[in-house]
Protein backbone atom coordinates (compact mmCIF):
# COMPACT_ATOMS: atom_id res chain seq x y z
CA UNK A 1 0.00 0.00 0.00
CA UNK A 2 2.97 2.16 0.43
CA UNK A 3 4.66 1.66 -2.58
CA UNK A 4 1.11 2.35 -4.45
CA UNK A 5 0.63 5.79 -2.29
CA UNK A 6 3.99 7.28 -3.04
CA UNK A 7 3.40 6.32 -6.38
CA UNK A 8 0.56 8.04 -6.82
CA UNK A 9 1.54 11.10 -5.11
CA UNK A 10 4.36 11.03 -7.09
CA UNK A 11 2.40 10.80 -10.15
CA UNK A 12 -0.15 13.66 -8.85
CA UNK A 13 3.28 15.76 -8.07
CA UNK A 14 4.19 15.81 -11.55
CA UNK A 15 0.47 16.66 -12.67
CA UNK A 16 0.85 19.85 -10.55
CA UNK A 17 3.99 20.75 -11.82
CA UNK A 18 2.52 20.72 -15.88
CA UNK A 19 -0.43 22.72 -14.81
CA UNK A 20 2.05 25.66 -12.53
CA UNK A 21 4.36 26.17 -15.74
CA UNK A 22 1.15 26.49 -18.09
CA UNK A 23 -0.24 28.63 -14.99
CA UNK A 24 -3.75 27.03 -15.63
CA UNK A 25 -5.75 29.41 -13.77
CA UNK A 26 -8.76 26.77 -13.28
CA UNK A 27 -6.45 24.94 -10.93
CA UNK A 28 -4.91 27.61 -8.50
CA UNK A 29 -7.47 26.84 -5.50
CA UNK A 30 -6.13 23.21 -6.00
CA UNK A 31 -3.22 22.93 -4.32
CA UNK A 32 -0.27 25.96 -3.39
CA UNK A 33 3.56 25.15 -4.03
CA UNK A 34 6.46 26.58 -1.85
CA UNK A 35 10.40 27.08 -3.19
CA UNK A 36 12.67 25.54 -0.52
CA UNK A 37 15.45 28.36 -1.80
CA UNK A 38 13.19 31.45 -0.56
CA UNK A 39 11.32 29.83 1.93
CA UNK A 40 7.89 31.41 0.11
CA UNK A 41 4.69 29.23 -1.01
CA UNK A 42 2.19 30.66 -3.79
CA UNK A 43 -0.51 29.26 -5.56
CA UNK A 44 0.12 27.76 -9.03
CA UNK A 45 -0.85 31.37 -11.13
CA UNK A 46 1.41 33.66 -9.23
CA UNK A 47 3.47 35.98 -11.49
CA UNK A 48 6.60 35.32 -10.14
CA UNK A 49 9.30 33.67 -11.66
CA UNK A 50 8.80 29.83 -12.42
CA UNK A 51 11.65 28.14 -9.87
CA UNK A 52 13.59 24.96 -10.57
CA UNK A 53 11.97 21.91 -10.25
CA UNK A 54 13.67 20.60 -7.46
CA UNK A 55 13.12 23.51 -5.29
CA UNK A 56 9.25 23.00 -5.41
CA UNK A 57 7.16 21.15 -2.95
CA UNK A 58 3.39 20.86 -3.47
CA UNK A 59 1.07 20.98 -1.12
CA UNK A 60 -2.61 20.34 -0.65
CA UNK A 61 -3.39 23.20 1.30
CA UNK A 62 -1.66 26.59 2.58
CA UNK A 63 -1.97 25.66 6.43
CA UNK A 64 0.13 22.72 5.37
CA UNK A 65 2.30 24.93 3.68
CA UNK A 66 2.94 26.81 6.84
CA UNK A 67 3.58 23.87 9.01
CA UNK A 68 6.46 23.14 7.14
CA UNK A 69 7.82 26.32 7.58
CA UNK A 70 6.63 28.57 4.57
CA UNK A 71 5.34 32.01 4.51
CA UNK A 72 2.93 32.99 2.35
CA UNK A 73 3.72 35.26 -0.78
CA UNK A 74 2.55 38.87 -0.29
CA UNK A 75 1.95 38.93 -4.52
CA UNK A 76 -0.26 36.21 -4.87
CA UNK A 77 -1.92 36.09 -1.25
CA UNK A 78 -2.48 31.95 -1.28
CA UNK A 79 -4.38 32.13 1.86
CA UNK A 80 -7.24 34.28 -0.01
CA UNK A 81 -7.07 32.05 -3.09
CA UNK A 82 -8.02 28.91 -1.52
CA UNK A 83 -9.98 29.50 1.97
CA UNK A 84 -13.61 30.04 2.01
CA UNK A 85 -14.87 32.61 4.43
CA UNK A 86 -16.74 35.79 5.06
CA UNK A 87 -15.25 38.73 2.59
CA UNK A 88 -13.37 36.74 1.09
CA UNK A 89 -14.10 38.20 -2.52
CA UNK A 90 -14.37 41.47 -1.05
CA UNK A 91 -10.45 41.08 0.05
CA UNK A 92 -9.88 40.28 -3.51
CA UNK A 93 -11.43 42.74 -5.30
CA UNK A 94 -9.68 45.00 -2.80
CA UNK A 95 -6.36 44.14 -4.03
CA UNK A 96 -7.38 44.31 -7.80
CA UNK A 97 -8.67 48.01 -7.08
CA UNK A 98 -5.05 48.81 -5.17
CA UNK A 99 -3.20 47.12 -7.70
CA UNK A 100 -4.72 48.89 -10.55
CA UNK A 101 -5.02 52.55 -8.56
CA UNK A 102 -2.74 55.78 -10.11
CA UNK A 103 -2.63 56.82 -6.34
CA UNK A 104 -3.36 55.13 -3.08
CA UNK A 105 -6.88 54.38 -2.66
CA UNK A 106 -8.37 56.35 0.76
CA UNK A 107 -9.53 53.14 3.16
CA UNK A 108 -12.90 54.62 3.82
CA UNK A 109 -13.03 54.23 0.41
CA UNK A 110 -12.05 50.90 -0.24
CA UNK A 111 -14.22 49.58 2.96
CA UNK A 112 -17.26 51.17 1.46
CA UNK A 113 -16.59 49.10 -1.38
CA UNK A 114 -16.24 45.95 0.86
CA UNK A 115 -19.28 46.80 2.67
CA UNK A 116 -17.26 47.37 5.85
CA UNK A 117 -16.65 49.62 8.55
CA UNK A 118 -12.88 51.02 7.78
CA UNK A 119 -11.57 49.28 11.32
CA UNK A 120 -12.59 46.12 10.63
CA UNK A 121 -11.68 46.01 6.99
CA UNK A 122 -8.52 47.11 8.16
CA UNK A 123 -7.87 44.70 10.59
CA UNK A 124 -8.90 42.13 8.06
CA UNK A 125 -6.97 43.08 5.53
CA UNK A 126 -3.90 42.92 7.26
CA UNK A 127 -5.39 39.77 8.84
CA UNK A 128 -4.94 37.90 5.68
CA UNK A 129 -3.29 39.95 2.81
CA UNK A 130 -0.08 40.24 5.80
CA UNK A 131 0.27 43.67 4.72
CA UNK A 132 -1.80 47.35 5.36
CA UNK A 133 -3.50 48.44 2.22
CA UNK A 134 -1.02 51.50 2.57
CA UNK A 135 1.65 48.78 2.44
CA UNK A 136 0.13 46.68 -0.17
CA UNK A 137 -0.11 49.87 -2.77
CA UNK A 138 3.69 50.81 -1.77
CA UNK A 139 4.81 47.28 -2.65
CA UNK A 140 2.65 47.33 -5.87
CA UNK A 141 3.77 50.08 -6.97
CA UNK A 142 7.40 49.86 -6.24
CA UNK A 143 7.19 46.88 -8.54
CA UNK A 144 6.07 48.58 -11.18
CA UNK A 145 8.79 50.99 -10.74
CA UNK A 146 10.81 48.41 -11.06
CA UNK A 147 9.39 46.81 -14.31
CA UNK A 148 9.51 51.03 -16.00
CA UNK A 149 13.14 51.63 -14.93
CA UNK A 150 13.61 48.54 -17.62
CA UNK A 151 11.28 50.14 -20.03
CA UNK A 152 10.78 54.06 -19.87
CA UNK A 153 13.41 56.62 -21.46
CA UNK A 154 14.46 58.30 -18.76
CA UNK A 155 14.05 57.87 -14.97
CA UNK A 156 11.52 60.66 -14.07
CA UNK A 157 8.30 58.99 -16.77
CA UNK A 158 9.39 55.49 -15.09
CA UNK A 159 8.66 57.50 -11.48
CA UNK A 160 5.75 59.11 -12.51
CA UNK A 161 4.45 56.89 -14.60
CA UNK A 162 4.59 54.01 -11.11
CA UNK A 163 2.60 56.12 -9.75
CA UNK A 164 4.41 58.51 -7.39
CA UNK A 165 3.48 61.68 -7.61
CA UNK A 166 6.49 63.25 -6.80
CA UNK A 167 9.85 62.48 -7.99
CA UNK A 168 12.07 64.41 -4.93
CA UNK A 169 10.65 62.19 -2.04
CA UNK A 170 11.36 59.44 -3.94
CA UNK A 171 14.80 60.02 -4.94
CA UNK A 172 15.62 61.07 -1.24
CA UNK A 173 15.12 56.99 -0.64
CA UNK A 174 15.66 55.27 -3.84
CA UNK A 175 18.88 54.10 -2.57
CA UNK A 176 17.14 52.24 0.47
CA UNK A 177 14.48 51.25 -1.53
CA UNK A 178 16.41 49.53 -4.86
CA UNK A 179 20.09 49.20 -3.35
CA UNK A 180 21.36 51.98 -5.04
CA UNK A 181 20.22 55.42 -7.52
CA UNK A 182 17.30 54.55 -9.46
CA UNK A 183 19.44 55.54 -12.75
CA UNK A 184 22.01 52.82 -12.24
CA UNK A 185 19.12 50.40 -11.13
CA UNK A 186 17.91 51.16 -14.57
CA UNK A 187 20.76 50.35 -16.10
CA UNK A 188 21.30 47.35 -13.90
CA UNK A 189 24.06 48.53 -11.96
CA UNK A 190 26.20 50.39 -14.82
CA UNK A 191 28.93 52.09 -13.29
CA UNK A 192 29.42 50.25 -10.03
CA UNK A 193 32.55 48.40 -9.60
CA UNK A 194 31.28 45.08 -7.45
CA UNK A 195 34.11 42.60 -6.29
CA UNK A 196 33.59 39.20 -5.74
CA UNK A 197 35.25 35.91 -4.71
CA UNK A 198 34.30 31.85 -3.77
CA UNK A 199 35.26 29.33 -1.63
CA UNK A 200 34.08 26.56 -0.19
CA UNK A 201 32.43 25.68 3.49
CA UNK A 202 30.78 23.07 5.49
CA UNK A 203 27.32 24.42 4.27
CA UNK A 204 28.44 24.76 0.16
CA UNK A 205 29.54 27.02 -1.63
CA UNK A 206 29.72 30.96 -0.45
CA UNK A 207 29.80 34.11 -2.53
CA UNK A 208 31.17 37.20 -1.27
CA UNK A 209 30.26 40.50 -2.98
CA UNK A 210 31.39 44.13 -2.11
CA UNK A 211 31.13 47.39 -2.94
CA UNK A 212 33.51 50.27 -1.91
CA UNK A 213 31.09 50.68 0.70
CA UNK A 214 31.43 47.28 1.77
CA UNK A 215 30.08 43.49 1.26
CA UNK A 216 26.28 44.04 -0.21
CA UNK A 217 25.93 40.27 -0.61
CA UNK A 218 26.87 36.92 1.35
CA UNK A 219 25.27 34.12 -0.74
CA UNK A 220 25.03 29.97 0.04
CA UNK A 221 24.72 27.96 -2.85
CA UNK A 222 25.86 24.35 -4.33
CA UNK A 223 27.52 25.16 -7.29
CA UNK A 224 29.61 28.89 -7.78
CA UNK A 225 28.66 28.89 -11.95
CA UNK A 226 24.89 29.76 -10.13
CA UNK A 227 25.84 31.64 -7.22
CA UNK A 228 27.59 34.05 -10.10
CA UNK A 229 24.72 33.94 -12.45
CA UNK A 230 22.88 35.01 -9.45
CA UNK A 231 25.09 37.71 -9.18
CA UNK A 232 24.96 38.68 -12.83
CA UNK A 233 20.89 38.78 -12.54
CA UNK A 234 21.44 41.15 -10.02
CA UNK A 235 23.64 43.57 -11.53
CA UNK A 236 23.50 42.84 -14.92
CA UNK A 237 25.35 45.95 -16.37
CA UNK A 238 27.90 46.51 -12.91
CA UNK A 239 31.70 45.62 -13.19
CA UNK A 240 32.15 42.34 -11.61
CA UNK A 241 35.58 41.72 -10.34
CA UNK A 242 37.04 38.60 -9.47
CA UNK A 243 38.77 39.25 -6.16
CA UNK A 244 42.29 39.76 -6.32
CA UNK A 245 44.13 38.20 -3.47
CA UNK A 246 43.31 41.19 -0.96
CA UNK A 247 39.90 40.35 -1.84
CA UNK A 248 40.40 37.04 -0.82
CA UNK A 249 41.41 37.14 2.28
CA UNK A 250 38.37 39.50 3.10
CA UNK A 251 36.14 36.02 1.70
CA UNK A 252 38.18 33.90 4.11
CA UNK A 253 37.26 36.09 7.01
CA UNK A 254 33.72 35.48 5.61
CA UNK A 255 34.19 31.51 5.18
CA UNK A 256 35.80 31.41 9.19
CA UNK A 257 33.34 33.18 10.30
CA UNK A 258 30.67 30.85 9.12
CA UNK A 259 32.06 28.19 10.63
CA UNK A 260 32.54 29.55 13.69
CA UNK A 261 30.28 32.30 13.99
CA UNK A 262 30.48 32.65 17.70
CA UNK A 263 34.16 34.42 17.06
CA UNK A 264 33.77 38.15 16.47
CA UNK A 265 33.91 39.96 13.39
CA UNK A 266 34.32 43.14 11.96
CA UNK A 267 33.92 44.07 8.14
CA UNK A 268 32.34 47.18 6.51
CA UNK A 269 29.17 45.97 5.24
CA UNK A 270 27.03 47.63 2.45
CA UNK A 271 23.99 46.99 3.85
CA UNK A 272 20.79 48.57 1.59
CA UNK A 273 17.41 48.31 2.22
CA UNK A 274 14.45 49.96 3.41
CA UNK A 275 14.37 51.98 7.08
CA UNK A 276 12.17 48.87 8.42
CA UNK A 277 14.38 46.24 6.79
CA UNK A 278 17.44 48.23 8.19
CA UNK A 279 15.82 47.96 12.24
CA UNK A 280 14.92 44.27 11.68
CA UNK A 281 18.15 43.42 10.33
CA UNK A 282 20.23 45.54 13.04
CA UNK A 283 18.05 43.82 15.51
CA UNK A 284 19.19 40.20 13.74
CA UNK A 285 22.32 41.46 14.94
CA UNK A 286 22.38 41.66 18.40
CA UNK A 287 20.46 38.18 18.72
CA UNK A 288 23.38 36.50 20.85
CA UNK A 289 24.98 33.12 19.34
CA UNK A 290 22.98 29.85 20.15
CA UNK A 291 20.09 31.99 20.85
CA UNK A 292 16.87 31.48 19.37
CA UNK A 293 13.78 34.34 19.29
CA UNK A 294 10.44 33.91 17.34
CA UNK A 295 9.12 36.06 14.49
CA UNK A 296 6.97 37.81 17.05
CA UNK A 297 9.86 38.27 19.60
CA UNK A 298 11.94 39.80 16.80
CA UNK A 299 8.91 42.43 16.10
CA UNK A 300 8.33 43.21 20.00
CA UNK A 301 12.05 43.77 19.95
CA UNK A 302 11.91 46.56 17.42
CA UNK A 303 8.78 48.44 19.08
CA UNK A 304 6.23 46.99 16.64
CA UNK A 305 4.87 44.11 18.01
CA UNK A 306 2.20 43.33 15.33
CA UNK A 307 4.31 43.21 13.00
CA UNK A 308 5.68 39.27 12.84
CA UNK A 309 4.44 38.97 9.17
CA UNK A 310 6.66 42.11 7.83
CA UNK A 311 9.64 41.36 10.40
CA UNK A 312 9.60 37.07 8.50
CA UNK A 313 9.58 39.32 5.26
CA UNK A 314 12.17 41.45 5.82
CA UNK A 315 14.57 37.94 7.42
CA UNK A 316 13.66 36.80 3.85
CA UNK A 317 15.38 39.66 1.97
CA UNK A 318 18.37 39.67 3.98
CA UNK A 319 21.44 39.10 1.71
CA UNK A 320 23.85 38.24 4.45
CA UNK A 321 23.66 35.10 5.15
CA UNK A 322 25.03 34.36 9.06
CA UNK A 323 26.67 37.59 9.12
CA UNK A 324 23.36 38.78 10.01
CA UNK A 325 21.51 36.11 11.22
CA UNK A 326 17.72 35.47 10.08
CA UNK A 327 18.64 31.61 10.61
CA UNK A 328 18.26 32.34 14.46
CA UNK A 329 14.38 33.29 14.05
CA UNK A 330 11.83 30.39 14.02
CA UNK A 331 8.54 30.09 14.31
CA UNK A 332 6.87 30.59 17.66
CA UNK A 333 5.96 26.68 17.68
CA UNK A 334 9.46 25.79 17.72
CA UNK A 335 9.62 25.55 13.48
CA UNK A 336 12.11 26.54 11.22
CA UNK A 337 10.00 29.14 9.45
CA UNK A 338 12.04 30.34 6.04
CA UNK A 339 15.28 30.54 4.94
CA UNK A 340 16.60 31.94 2.09
CA UNK A 341 19.38 29.74 1.58
CA UNK A 342 17.28 26.36 2.47
CA UNK A 343 15.85 25.19 5.35
CA UNK A 344 18.62 22.18 5.76
CA UNK A 345 21.21 24.37 5.72
CA UNK A 346 19.42 26.93 8.52
CA UNK A 347 18.90 23.54 10.68
CA UNK A 348 22.67 22.78 10.51
CA UNK A 349 23.51 26.27 11.14
CA UNK A 350 21.27 25.96 14.57
CA UNK A 351 22.32 22.74 15.17
CA UNK A 352 25.85 24.11 15.29
CA UNK A 353 25.01 26.54 17.24
CA UNK A 354 23.72 24.19 20.08
CA UNK A 355 26.98 22.63 19.99
CA UNK A 356 29.68 25.17 19.33
CA UNK A 357 32.86 23.16 19.71
CA UNK A 358 31.58 21.13 16.97
CA UNK A 359 32.87 23.97 14.77
CA UNK A 360 34.23 23.29 11.37
CA UNK A 361 37.11 24.11 9.12
CA UNK A 362 37.24 26.07 5.90
CA UNK A 363 38.46 24.20 2.90
CA UNK A 364 40.20 26.07 0.23
CA UNK A 365 38.74 27.55 -2.71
Amino acid sequence: MVINLTYELSGLDETRWQALKQRKPQLTADFVYAVTTTGIYCRPGCRSRLPKRQNVRFYNRWQEAEAAGFRACKRCTPRLAQDEFPHRQALIAACETIRAADSPPRLAELAQQAGLSPYYFHRLFRQWVGVTPRQYYDQTRLERLQANLQQEESVTEAVFSSGYGSSSSFYAAAPTRLGMKPSLYRDGGRGVQIRYGLAQSSLGWVLVAATPTGICAIDLGDAPDKLQAQLRQRFPSAELIAGDPDFGSLVRQVVEYIEAPQLPLSLPLDIQGTAFQRRVWAALREIPFGERVSYGDLAKRIQQPGAARAVAQACGDNRLAVVVPCHRVVRKDGGLGGYRWGLERKRRLLERESSPQETASPSPA
